[in-house]
């Protein structure tokens, strides 16, 4: 028998799919790759330079990259265009869960177009001019000269917040609207594990921010 499948469908589906795999993975690479500050600079720079390295790493970033976050994000801002909230009339977490993915996905888009033109381009006028993936060899310096300002910090603390709890909260809707984890005990567990995730990524995100501006991130160095 025959399935004809519903073009919206078909699209948020790839919606969903795109901000997991490979989007999800990307950032767990760039979260590793971040990490590297906090060992110090010389690790982070060498890093940089093995991620430049990779043959066909334009091809990757193109492919792997760029084009399923442009969907993502073009398809995401087209979903919240058409979003109808009904948070007033029914006070439900899930309804408020909702709300803040779209804003954090809204947020996200112009905060992941500058961190672009900020580090991958160095195309900000007044801030950073020199692109990480271009000098590797000066890519702790570039960093941890950006986040010397407090603004810039800030800023990347808020990004990498929203930046998460997107893809937590999104892992969720994904393995519930997959079918994958099914009934409401099984959905519920699932939420709490989301939640342990999303609080463990941001924890290391953050002690990597530290780094570029404190040796050692959080703990001083403790650790290495």
């Amino acid at each position: 028998m025959a399935v004809r499948l519903n073009r919206s469908f078909v699209l948020r589906k790839l919606f969903q799919l795109s901000g997991i795999l490979p989007l999800g993975a990307f950032l767990i690479e760039h979260l590793y790759t971040n990490s590297k500050a906090v060992v110090g600079a010389q690790a982070y720079n060498d890093a940089v330079r093995d991620l430049q390295a990779i043959p066909y790493v334009l091809l990757l970033e193109i492919f792997g990259i760029l084009l399923p976050l442009t969907f993502h994000a073009v398809y995401g801002l087209f979903i919240t265009w058409e979003a109808r909230p009904n948070n007033l009339a029914y006070k439900y977490a899930r309804n408020w869960f909702y709300i803040v993915q779209r804003a954090t996905g809204a947020f996200l888009f112009l905060f992941i177009f500058f961190h672009l033109l900020n580090f991958r381009f160095g195309l900000i006028p007044g801030l950073n001019e020199k692109a990480v993936a271009h000098h590797p060899d000066e890519a702790y310096q570039i960093v941890a000269n950006e986040m010397k300002n407090p603004f810039i910090f800030i800023l990347y603390i808020v990004g990498v917040f929203s930046t998460i709890w997107h893809l937590a909260n999104g892992l969720w809707l994904f393995l519930v609207d997959w079918g994958v984890v099914i009934g409401a005990r099984a959905q519920r567990i699932t939420g709490y594990a989301c939640i342990v995730v999303g609080v463990a990524l941001f924890a290391a995100w953050l002690n990597s921010l530290v780094a570029f501006v404190r040796p050692g991130g959080l703990l001083g160095g403790i650790l290495y």
